[in-house]
């Protein structure tokens, strides 16, 4: 059973979001105001919030990035605008993933279902690595697996929670073209409602912190039609 965090001021959605939920054995804790959200998330340690972007007062984006800045915990953004910068804002500002307005329940539990998995993943994986923690270099890149931190040369470089996983994924299997789905499977645990804009916006912040121009990225390639692939054949160049 989850611990989760449902910020959402539309009473109706609320009832109908919290008994699916508790329905598929979850804890839930309803809130309707993103201050409310903020003042009670350090206690509450939630494995998972649902946080709609049209709250009163501060409004989800603003809630998502002070939370992002105190917490790694999945963030799952509802919207019900459908505008591609409102998507692309919420994920810049450190949410998982995103749903619009309106959705199926059934959709909305496959999402919920597929971050806490990961999370559990990544909870199993910190547990098993000794406490000097496993490195990855790669190229100009050193990134330390237990720390979740990466350097570019002798620069940390800060990275959301799933940037982070993101690049471990594509480091651990450089040289090699990852489909999206594939990534979208390993990387969030979606198996068929994963959305390649989810991935698209994510690769755009790595290269925005990773790459020397990230308008000709050489690090992180986008092979048309396929996926991406992490290469260091054309970045040897690259300040260490």
């Amino acid at each position: 059973m989850a611990r989760i965090m449902l910020v959402e001021d539309d009473e109706t959605l609320q009832v109908t979001i919290r008994y699916n939920l508790e329905r598929a054995g979850h804890d839930v804790i309803v809130l309707s105001d993103g201050e409310a959200a903020l003042e009670r998330a350090p206690a509450l340690r939630s494995d998972l919030v649902i946080l709609d972007v049209m709250l009163p007062g501060l409004d989800g984006f603003e809630v998502c990035r002070r939370l992002r800045e105190q917490s790694t915990v999945p963030i799952l953004i509802l919207t019900a605008r459908d505008d591609e910068i409102d998507r692309v804002l919420g994920l810049e500002l450190g949410a998982d993933d995103y749903l619009t307005k309106p959705f199926s329940m059934r959709e909305l539990l496959a999402r919920v279902k597929a971050l806490l998995r990961r999370r559990e993943l990544l909870a199993r994986e910190l547990r098993s690595e000794p406490a000097t923690g496993d490195v990855l270099t790669v190229g100009p890149l050193r990134i330390d697996l237990a720390q979740r931190r990466v350097w570019r040369g002798t620069q940390e470089i800060t990275l959301k929670p799933r940037e982070f996983d993101l690049l471990v994924y594509l480091a651990r299997h450089r040289e090699r073209v990852c489909r999206s789905e594939e990534i979208l499977r390993a990387v969030w645990g979606y198996e068929t409602f994963g959305d390649h804009r989810t991935l698209a916006v994510h690769v755009h912040g790595l290269r925005e912190k990773l790459e020397d121009d990230p308008r000709q990225p050489r690090l992180i390639e986008t092979v048309r039609g396929v996926g991406y692939r992490l290469t260091v054949r054309h970045v040897q160049a690259m300040a260490r």
